[in-house]
């Protein structure tokens, strides 16, 4: 019997690029190649920004098993009425009180097996929201009357709030925290007292683009210093930003962490025109 379970977690999956991605690459894994748990970052899954009820329908069906995201997730308004059923997603937990839709912490069993998942903001040069660190220890305590294997994904900025919250939260008993927001590959993951850890897991999508949006539309907004919308990169290949993390069911320690970075060239459009 395997004492071990294998988490791949994918960094922002930004449009149908990385959507696409992210469903060829799980559907290019051998058996022995396969996680046990699949886990990805959604909040610009739906044209760069947010995500939508078939989007989210249609990860499931791609094989991702829970979803975290971040301060887009709120931006495709059809998603808000139905967040609280789409019991694979977690939203930012420390939001303001007033917040009353989803919830920032989930347990998800599959196989029998529970992961307790949690998702946080950071605070510097982010929006204004309530101090992750005055939240996270009473979380990581409840969600260990469930399961002794908590992931974390903080969404922040600031690559020093991420190193230093990584360091509280490997005090906890957390069994990894990864940070996600920059959308650029960090290289220094490393077990963190028995936590597996990472500054940022990049993100999946076009290759050819400003991370993961068009570089024309981007390269305006910095000349011009108006709000010209962003748009969704499109390109020949595409990147798979993730890790693969090894964590001992009973202990909730982790085992392991590698880094990955792969290149997918794009195949057929799903149906629909969305990016």
């Amino acid at each position: 019997m395997n004492d071990n379970i294998k988490i791949l977690f994918f960094g922002d999956l930004v449009g149908r690029p990385g959507r696409l991605a992210v469903r060829d690459y799980l559907a290019q894994l051998e058996e022995s190649e396969r996680p046990d748990f699949v886990i990805a970052n959604v909040e610009n899954a739906s044209h760069g920004f947010g995500l939508t009820v078939k989007n989210y329908n249609d990860l499931i069906e791609y094989g991702i098993d829970g979803m975290t995201s971040g301060n887009h997730i709120f931006d495709k308004k059809e998603l808000i009425n139905t967040m609280d059923e789409a019991d694979k997603l977690v939203r930012p937990i420390n939001y303001p009180t007033g917040m009353k839709y989803g919830k920032g912490s989930r347990v998800i069993e599959k196989n029998g097996l529970k992961i307790g998942i949690v998702n946080l903001l950071g605070q510097v040069f982010m929006m204004p929201v309530k101090s992750p660190w005055e939240i996270i220890k009473e979380e990581v305590e409840n969600l260990k009357k469930e399961t002794p294997i908590i992931f974390i994904d903080f969404h922040a900025e600031a690559t020093a709030e991420k190193i230093c919250f990584g360091k509280f939260c490997s005090q906890l008993g957390v069994s990894a925290l990864i940070g996600t927001h920059t959308h650029i590959q960090t290289a220094d993951e490393c077990i963190m007292n028995n936590m597996a850890y990472i500054t940022d897991v990049g993100f999946c999508g076009a290759k050819d683009s400003v991370i993961g949006m068009d570089y024309d539309s981007s390269l305006n907004r910095f000349i011009t210093a108006l709000p010209e919308r962003y748009e969704v990169a499109e390109s020949k290949d595409s990147q798979i930003c993730a890790v693969e993390i090894i964590v001992n069911k009973t202990s909730g320690f982790a085992e392991s962490i590698k880094r990955i970075y792969s290149i997918i060239r794009n195949k057929e459009k799903e149906d629909d025109n969305e990016m």
